[in-house]
Parts: structure tokens; sequence; C-alpha cells
């Protein structure tokens, strides 16, 4: 049995995560939006809602749409990770990039290009730091 391009994907990922770093793949059949994998870190947490592209569009359902925007508008550290087929490169997308990105594809949002897995985490650590720990420090407040 073959699998799809996605799980392919995703098989890559799962096996160049950094020391340190747990990654659960969701299977949501429901459809509510919820991005493909969660990952832990090194105490920081955040979410890809991985994609493959054989051109410049890249297949985004409106619940996925809404829920990357919904929970980056929160603070939430969430990214849509793009494979480019041909290219073989990775692309990453902030959270609230998804209508730009469905609509016009991948050359109407931002975005950062890595050529490895490797290449993608090391970018990505200071990305997260920023995003989860700014401007309160990441230490949790004392409990009273």
């Amino acid at each position: 049995m073959s699998r799809g391009p996605e799980s392919n994907f995703w098989q890559t990922i799962r096996q160049n995560l950094p020391e340190k770093c747990f990654a659960t793949r969701i299977e949501n059949v429901s459809g509510g939006g919820v991005p493909d994998a969660h990952f832990v870190w090194d105490g920081l947490s955040f979410w890809f809602e991985l994609k493959v592209s054989k051109s410049n569009a890249v297949n985004l359902r409106p619940h996925q749409v809404a829920w990357n925007m919904a929970y980056w508008v929160r603070g939430g550290a969430n990214f849509i990770l793009v494979k480019r087929a041909k290219e073989r490169d990775l692309l990453l997308f902030d959270g609230d990039q998804g209508p730009l990105l469905a609509q016009g594809g991948i050359s109407a949002a931002p975005h950062r290009v890595f050529d490895t897995p490797a290449a993608l985490f090391v970018a990505l650590r200071p990305v997260l730091i920023d995003r989860l720990c700014a401007p309160a420090p990441c230490a949790p407040a004392p409990l009273r």
C-alpha cells in the first residue's frame, strides 16, 4: 500500500526532529481544521499544518485557514509548512498567512525557505522563543 505525499512528508519531518522534541500526528477526520501535527520542543509547544504542493497553489480548506488564524491571533505558535514537490524545499508560513496562501498561493504570502528539515528547526527555535516568550518571560507565575 502506497502512502500519500503528505504522509511521506510527515515521515521526513518525524525522522529529522531535533533532540528534546516530541511530535504527535493528528488524524482529524471531523474536518475541524486542527493542524496535522503538534510538537513540544524542550518546553516550546507549536503546530504544523503540512502541505505538499506541485505548483504555486496550496490546498488549504476554509476550516484550516480559520483554525490557524484564530490560534495565531490569540498568541499561539502555529505554522503552515509546505513542501514543494519539484524543488523539494520547505516553505514556512506563519499561521496568520492562511488567507493569503489559500487565495493567492505561495507567491502571495510571506514565508521562509529551507532546504532541509534540520535548517528549518535551527531557524524555527528563535521564532518560537520570540512568539511564545515575549513580552512576558516563559517562566510560569508562582502559585498562590
